[in-house]
């Protein structure tokens, strides 16, 4: 094997690239800290213990395992973040009331989530702890829809969910509760002909309940969704209490593209309520991923309600379309004093100045000098370059 390759799904981020991955970063996380959010920084590694606290086969099948050399204890390299946060909020900062924090890290999934997908993502998230009213998911949805704009994704498309419902359908009948695990990965694969086969063989199962869930997978689509889901499903008080909040935010959004989809049902055993996703044109996966998840601070002993979001920011990064080069000033190397002078004032006011070696001026990578410092009767004065190459001068570089 070559040294230089590296193993499957596992990728460099080559300079213009990373260049833009850290100032998405930057402007992203400046955006949480308007909002109020305090930024928070998990270490890489953890007890295992810790890390799956969240619960679930699937992030622990995501999750790389090793021994401690000290402890000789089980640790686990993050795949996830957010139960990270969930832990620093219940144990470290420990308030009573209600606490927003954000972060941003990398992530190590052990196996890839699609044919194309990185196993190392950059995490990047908001979280509001402490509060179980709608207006925290107002505000988590109102700022995943402003993260998609400072990036300029164009009309994206946000899906709403909510899992009470289908929990209040399940926890209404005991023969569907007991074979609920069952039931949830069918309709999480929106396999209809293997849930119509399950519930005839569950010949005592209740007829009303059978024909909520064989109904769920049909109700996707506009906002006239929950306002079928009304007249259809049961009368039970979760589904009445969870179509109510569905409504009150499709109603907030109104300039949003919208849907509901009453039986996404994938994250269900992680998140407790509403739900939701953000789409748009050209990405075969979802950009932004949240919901509210009450039950997870559980494992630390404290209950805190929780709702938040999440998205990978290299993907995001490098799914875009083009950048510019940047401009900058190209100066020679000499040991004169004055020059350097010069030279950190034009750093110190943002400019970009790069000390070149011969000819070559023009080609530096991300950069292109369209200046350059030049000694004029003894002063070190800035001139424009006269001959630019005209590759470098088309300020789009296509990051492949």
């Amino acid at each position: 094997m070559n040294n230089w390759l590296l193993p499957e799904n596992l990728s460099d981020e080559l300079p213009a690239e990373a260049r833009r991955t850290e100032e998405i970063r930057r402007k992203l996380l400046d955006l949480y800290r308007s909002y109020g959010f305090e930024l928070v920084t998990p270490p890489l590694v953890e007890y295992i213990d810790s890390l799956l606290s969240a619960g679930g086969n699937d992030l622990d099948l995501r999750t790389c395992k090793l021994i401690d050399q000290l402890s000789g204890k089980t640790l686990g390299v993050r795949a996830d973040i957010t139960p990270q946060v969930s832990r620093i909020d219940s144990q470290l900062i420990n308030r009573s009331d209600i606490t927003r924090l954000c972060y941003c890290g990398s992530v190590l999934n052990a196996r890839p989530s699609g044919l194309f997908s990185n196993r190392e993502l950059l995490q990047t998230g908001a979280e509001i702890y402490g509060y179980a009213g709608i207006e925290a998911d107002l505000e988590v949805i109102q700022l995943a829809i402003e993260t998609l704009e400072t990036v300029k994704i164009k009309n994206p498309r946000l899906d709403l969910c909510h899992l009470g419902i289908v929990r209040s359908i399940l926890e209404s009948d005991p023969l569907a509760a007991k074979n609920s695990n069952f039931i949830i990965s069918l309709l999480r694969e929106k396999n209809i002909p293997g849930l119509i086969e399950f519930i005839e063989n569950l010949r005592s199962i209740n007829p009303k309940t059978s024909a909520a869930l064989l109904l769920l997978p049909s109700l996707h689509g506009g906002v006239d969704i929950i306002h079928q889901a009304k007249e259809k499903l049961p009368k039970l008080q979760g589904i009445s209490e969870s179509l109510i909040t569905l409504q009150i935010l499709a109603d907030s959004f109104p300039t949003v593209n919208l849907s509901i989809d009453l039986a996404d049902v994938g994250s269900y055993g992680y998140h407790s309520g509403v739900t939701f996703a953000f789409y748009a044109d050209g990405w075969h996966d979802a950009l932004v991923i949240g919901g509210r998840y009450d039950n997870v601070s559980l494992a630390f002993g404290r209950l805190r309600k929780a709702t938040g979001f999440s998205l990978d920011l290299r993907t995001l990064s490098s799914k875009l379309n083009s950048f510019e080069k940047i401009k900058a000033i190209s100066a020679p190397w000499t040991q004169d004093p004055i020059l350097s002078e010069k030279i950190s004032y034009l750093r110190s006011k943002g400019e970009v100045v790069i000390r070149t070696c011969g000819e070559d001026k023009f080609n530096q990578g991300e950069f292109f000098c369209d200046r350059e410092l030049s000694l004029h009767e003894g002063k070190w004065i800035i001139r424009e370059l006269k001959k630019i190459n005209s590759s470098l001068l088309s300020n789009i570089d296509k990051v492949s």
